[in-house]
């Protein structure tokens, strides 16, 4: 089975004057390739440090780093990824048709083709009839479903999402878990960022447990609950894990 993401050792220290705050200690996973793999720790842990650092947005001080079986720096490697940020901070006074446009014009996308993606994706994420409105009227959950949908625009190989699901009611929650388990079917690779626990463990093939920038635990769900009493959830044994490193 192929890997799609792997961390050999990745360490990253922030300095701000005297100061340096370790975000990650020695960071090692691998994401196979059709996997949804679940990342998953407190406020703190490292998660957004490692997203940057899978984007080519930070560069790592320490270790290794293949996205797709390149550099995360190069744009071969970009042009194959998806990504759906934890703010969804876009231009408010475009339209979600504009907004996708604009990002598929990015991509270089052919403009018959892309006008069709476009019109898939809003139905996709129930925005259809909201397609020409102003975002700068938009909910937050309305705003994720555009983001949402701008990660997938360019038919990535790889989906990296950040918080996916936060202010998203429970029918587009559960409409975006089904999206994100038929792109599995397609062979595509999905590394997600979440503190809904719940969300993570009925979606998730995977998952890895990150604390204090270093890696408690990786592996199945039921492998991992495996370990504990019968009948704990993912949330139970993540606070136990948590807690016994307090």
């Amino acid at each position: 089975m192929r890997e799609v993401l792997t961390a050999n050792n990745l360490s990253y220290t922030y300095e701000t004057g005297k100061k340096k705050v370790e975000a990650l200690k020695g960071l090692s996973f691998a994401v196979n390739d059709g996997e949804i793999f679940g990342f998953i720790g407190p406020n703190g842990a490292g998660k957004t440090t490692t997203i940057k650092l899978l984007l080519g947005i930070l560069i790592s001080q320490k270790g290794e780093l293949s996205v797709l079986g390149k550099s995360p720096t190069l744009p071969e490697a970009r042009k194959s990824v998806g990504y759906m940020p934890e703010i969804a901070n876009y231009y408010r006074y475009l339209t979600p048709v504009e907004l996708l446009t604009m990002y598929g014009d990015i991509f270089g996308i052919e403009k018959k083709l892309l006008k069709a993606r476009i019109n898939e994706l809003l139905r996709l994420v129930d925005l259809e009839k909201e397609s020409d409105r102003i975002m700068g009227t938009f909910s937050k959950g309305m705003m994720q479903k555009v983001s949402f949908a701008q990660a997938l625009v360019n038919d990535p190989d790889l989906l990296i999402l950040d918080e996916p699901s936060s202010g998203l009611d429970p029918v587009a929650r559960k409409n975006m878990r089904e999206v994100i388990k038929s792109l599995r079917d397609k062979d595509k690779t999905v590394f997600f960022s979440s503190h809904e626990l719940s969300e993570v463990e009925l979606v998730s093939d995977r998952i890895g447990i990150l604390n204090r920038g270093e890696l408690l635990a990786v592996g199945p769900v039921e492998d991992l609950l495996g370990e504990k009493e019968e009948g704990q959830t993912l949330e139970s044994y993540f606070l136990n894990m948590i807690e016994r490193e307090i």
